[in-house]
């Protein structure tokens, strides 16, 4: 959590100063002038300011939160970039002004003085309104990075209370330190952060569609580097640099470190050296000196407590007014009816971009409702399983084309609405449907090449049958492997093998006495014995059953059901097992061959994304470009581990293979997780 917390830390913890040491002016040059009545003015701004900041930073979460997928992305990036020239302004301001501050706030509270009351609850506010804002932002835009709020938050909330306790000690002359040499140390620092921020913005903006090169990488050392390591995510929390970078962000982000920093160094070597806890002086000389004589604190007709709680209720009432109206826009939106006889019913024609429907079930019957091209079945939009007389959100965007809602309700006839037509939108990608036919030939092939290879399999376990009752246990083991590899390469099918897949290559897990169990069975159960020293007698009966087990599969297979829905997503669940077991050692009973059976994972992961290619490219042809250079990295890693000697048993592999493994087959299956989607059997067509 750390690696996500210092950037926010170093954030709070400077910011906090800043704030910190201008209020300590104030107050310092309050006490000094003999205007300590005035104080609750002071405190009065500080507590609007952070009122203000609270309320920013909920208005930028609720509203990102009510945007589309590309729309946040754009929204992140641009007030990534906003982010980070606030971050580079304050630095070079707190840089120049450091020498002067204290100067500056007296003047400013001299002026305040004759104002009245209002003058100076409002240089107060300002005074920590602005390093508020910042903070909220930068927060909220290093949480985005992060991808979740908890780092962020805590390294925010150290930094400033740790920010509350510098200015204390500095007020109350218990410490003593270099404010110059701090501000610019935590200057440098937040200009390699803001480094990584711009280049995390860029990329959001290249997602979204906003700016072009998303797939122009500069560097892609995902196939050599864990990213998921503790380095790599070390520098990807603090510096926001990645194992992928595309050259755009390369490109802004040496050009703003090199510059920024350039600029600052040298305004840093030009600029007179400022005194040691120059800005903190005057609270510090104040705290020694008894208070002067004290002016009566001005009367006024109304309750004190009317101010102060204004200035605080205002920024938060209207960050709520403005989340209620980002909320209203969708629940004010159009109620469209689905069922039978009134599908589509009240669907007027929509405007261009984002739109959120609210979709009542009016029948009888549960349903599914697609908002639909009715010339080309491609899908904008879906909600499955919406039950008789509740209502959902359906949040779609729309651009220029021809749009109709098409109902399913389960045991019903299949309703379209009429068809409106949408002009001046841009274009807007759809997801063209896939039906039970559309998987068909793909099916129907890869139970052919799931029969022919149980028919090898079938072979090759009666082999080692025949090496066991001979008493060659070296022979089983090589016969083993070659068997094993063979099944491993049909997973695909483990879904429909059903029972017998579990007594064909279950593991010990959920056995009381695991591998000792007589419920363990299968290869698994043989590779312990093999590799465990028992006898040709002792693993006869286990020979034979599995052999019994593979003919019985063999003969069950034709007759078994495969529902086509399943076969997109064993892409996916084939490498996910193979993360969870194989890569963890949670299989290996003794041979030390996972990776041999990851490679078996890979060959029959590949086989099926062979078969399904063609539904891939007509849908997004990208995703097989990505895939197919994952499964080349995580193959080729696999691959080292084979050597003349065998196979490297997982747990002698160096850290930095293993760690280069895991992570090269995580992001595989990221790359692999957009697969069942697109291929999901929809009703619409």
């Amino acid at each position: 959590m750390w690696d996500e917390a210092f950037p926010s830390f170093l954030i709070g913890l400077r910011e906090g100063l800043e704030a910190g040491l201008i209020v300590s002016i104030l107050v310092a040059t309050l006490v000094r002038a003999g205007q300590k009545g005035r104080l609750p003015q002071v405190w009065t701004g500080v507590a609007a300011a952070v009122a203000l900041s609270l309320s920013f930073g909920a208005v930028l979460t609720f509203t990102a939160a009510n945007l589309s997928g590309h729309a946040q992305e754009a929204f992140g990036g641009v007030l990534s970039l906003i982010a980070v020239g606030f971050v580079t302004a304050m630095v070079f301001w707190m840089r120049r002004s450091a020498r002067t501050l204290s100067a500056d706030i007296k003047e400013k509270v001299q002026a305040s003085l004759a104002m009245g009351a209002g003058a100076l609850v409002l240089t107060s506010f300002l005074a920590v309104a602005r390093e508020g804002l910042e903070t909220s932002l930068f927060l909220w835009t290093n949480a985005r990075t992060a991808g979740e709020s908890t780092g962020p938050i805590i390294g925010a909330a150290v930094g400033l209370l740790l920010s509350v306790a510098l200015c204390w000690g500095l007020y109350r002359r218990a410490l003593k330190m270099n404010l110059t040499k701090f501000f610019t140390l935590t200057g440098a620092g937040l200009i390699v952060v803001a480094a990584g921020v711009l280049g995390y913005g860029l990329r959001d903006l290249q997602e979204s569609g906003l700016v072009g090169g998303g797939s122009t990488y500069a560097f892609d050392l995902s196939g050599h580097l864990d990213a998921s390591s503790w380095y790599a995510t070390l520098v990807q929390g603090t510096l926001n640099l990645t194992v992928t970078m595309t050259v755009l962000q390369v490109v802004g982000y040496i050009a703003y470190l090199s510059i920024v920093m350039t600029l600052f160094i040298e305004g840093v070597r030009g600029g007179t050296a400022a005194p040691a806890a120059a800005p903190a002086a005057p609270a510090a000389a104040a705290a020694g000196k008894p208070d002067a004589e004290q002016a009566e604190p001005v009367r006024t007709e109304r309750p004190r407590w009317v101010l102060p709680t204004a200035l605080v209720a205002v920024p938060v009432v209207v960050a709520g007014a403005v989340i209620a109206v980002s909320d209203g826009k969708q629940d004010s939106s159009a109620t469209v009816a689905v069922s039978e006889k009134e599908c589509g019913k009240g669907f007027g024609t929509p405007q261009p971009g984002q739109q959120v429907f609210q979709m009542h079930n009016s029948g009888d019957k549960v349903s599914e409702v697609y908002l639909v091209n009715p010339g080309t079945g491609a899908v904008y939009g879906e909600i499955e399983g919406l039950a008789p007389g509740t209502t959902r959100a359906l949040t779609a965007t729309i651009g220029s084309g021809d749009y109709a809602w098409r109902c399913v309700p389960t045991g019903g006839t299949t309703a379209t609405s009429a068809t409106v037509h949408v002009s001046g939108g841009a274009e807007v990608k759809a997801v063209k449907p896939v039906s039970e036919d559309d998987l068909k030939a793909p099916l129907d092939s890869y139970k052919d090449y799931v029969t022919k290879g149980l028919a090898t399999l079938m072979t090759q376990t009666q082999k080692i049958q025949t090496d066991v009752h001979g008493g060659d246990l070296n022979a089983a083991k090589a016969d083993w492997l070659t068997a094993h590899l063979q099944y491993a390469s049909l997973g695909a099918a483990y879904g429909t093998f059903a029972d017998l897949d579990k007594k064909i290559d279950g593991r010990a897990d959920g056995y009381a006495d695991k591998a000792q169990d007589p419920g363990f069975t299968g290869f698994l159960r043989l590779e312990y014995g093999l590799w465990h020293g028992q006898s040709a007698a002792d693993l006869t009966p286990v020979a034979d059953e599995l052999a019994q087990n593979v003919a019985k599969l063999v003969h069950d297979f034709p007759t078994q059901d495969f529902d086509p829905g399943d076969l997109p997503l064993r892409a996916h669940e084939i490498l996910e097992n193979t993360l969870q077991f194989e890569l963890t050692g949670d299989t290996d009973m003794g041979s030390g061959t996972n990776l041999a059976t990851t490679q078996a994972n890979l060959a029959g992961t590949q086989e099926l994304l062979t078969l399904l290619q063609p539904l891939l490219d007509e849908r997004d042809p990208q995703v097989l470009v990505r895939v197919n250079a994952g499964m080349k990295r995580v193959g080729d890693l696999v691959a080292a581990a084979h050597t003349a000697d065998g196979w490297i048993p997982l747990d002698k592999l160096p850290d930095g293979t293993r760690r280069q493994l895991n992570g090269a087959t995580g992001q595989l299956l990221e790359d692999l997780s957009p697969v069942p989607a697109l291929l999901e059997i929809r009703k619409a067509a």
